[in-house]
């Protein structure tokens, strides 16, 4: 699915700092038809919202899709303030948006992927009201489960003493050391994040611009677990709460467990699973066929009222 270009970009005011964002396809004409737009939010948290424009191209559908980049990342202002960073802030911060572009219950969709996936899931509980239905992306509800299932799980699929080493470096706290991200790349992420080497030039990019303050701030300076401000969130409990449409996505060889992914589906009151079965944390680009196509079918289920709870796609 090719990347098309974006029809509109601009800002937009939040509490005096400008976040960016963009529109692929034609937001007015979408709404006309009855498809209701698709509002993405990237990951990190840091990471720009570059790697999701793969998603862009659900908009040669026919359905507009809006891109923007989270204060403190990529295009949008970056006020340098650790005190921002903070979930409930985010909350706003994409309620704002969506009162900019005027989007409501009937023509506002929200895909998060990765962290993306916990704020768009704290936005849900909070303001489900406002929502036509919600993409978890590649992330796991519970963040003590996440760093369980790093730990006992996909550290163990690991060389012995390809493990050790990293352990050695993280007990010495010596995050920077080039090493570290030598021993990741092809022992983890080559793995996990994104399974095909070298990675795309998005994921690339957006890697590249990292905002190392904001990341290191909410999830911490470990890729095994989360141990910043997000350490001990967890909304497992809360999902039944969830009334609006749910699609819960995981890959096989996800960094996050499959099996949650599922059960995220299975708590909520109308959630479907996707399992993209060659797919890792990047399934939009490393089994993009099976993404796009649940994902899509999902959309058009919700659209026309025929989403059938409980279903895996």
């Amino acid at each position: 699915m090719p990347i098309p270009e974006s029809s509109r970009q601009g800002t937009m005011d939040f509490r005096g700092w400008q976040s960016w964002f963009r529109v692929t396809g034609d937001l007015d004409a979408t709404i006309a038809a009855g498809r209701a737009p698709l509002v993405v939010l990237h990951g990190g948290p840091g990471v720009p919202h570059d790697y999701t424009l793969r998603i862009a191209g659900v908009a040669e559908r026919g359905r507009a899709v809006i891109h923007y980049d989270q204060l403190g990342c990529g295009n949008s202002d970056n006020p340098k303030d650790t005190s921002m960073w903070s979930l409930p802030r985010y909350v706003e911060e994409v309620e704002q948006v969506r009162q900019a572009l005027k989007l409501d219950n009937t023509n506002f969709y929200l895909l998060g992927h990765s962290w993306g996936g916990i704020l768009a899931a704290e936005y849900a509980f909070k303001y489900q009201q406002n929502l036509k239905g919600l993409i978890i992306s590649n992330m796991m509800m519970s963040c003590p489960a996440y760093g369980k299932y790093a730990a006992e799980v996909l550290a163990k699929q690991m060389k012995p003493e390809v493990l050790a080493e990293i352990r050695q470096i993280e007990a010495r706290k010596d995050f920077q050391n080039p090493r570290y991200m030598a021993l990741l790349e092809p022992n983890f992420y080559a793995q996990h994040l994104c399974r095909i080497v070298p990675n795309p030039e998005p994921v690339t990019r957006s890697l590249g611009k990292i905002n190392q303050s904001l990341y290191v701030t909410m999830q911490g300076p470990s890729e095994f677990g989360i141990s910043g401000k997000l350490t001990t969130w967890d909304r497992t409990a809360d999902l039944p709460k969830l009334t609006v449409p749910v699609l819960s996505i995981g890959g096989k060889y996800d960094t996050m467990d499959p099996e949650h992914m599922r059960m995220i589906a299975s708590k909520v009151q109308h959630g479907n699973a996707l399992i993209c079965s060659k797919g890792s944390h990047m399934s939009m680009y490393d089994d993009q066929q099976t993404y796009f196509t649940g994902l899509i079918k999902f959309l058009k289920s919700v659209d026309e009222g025929t989403l059938k709870p409980g279903a895996t796609l």
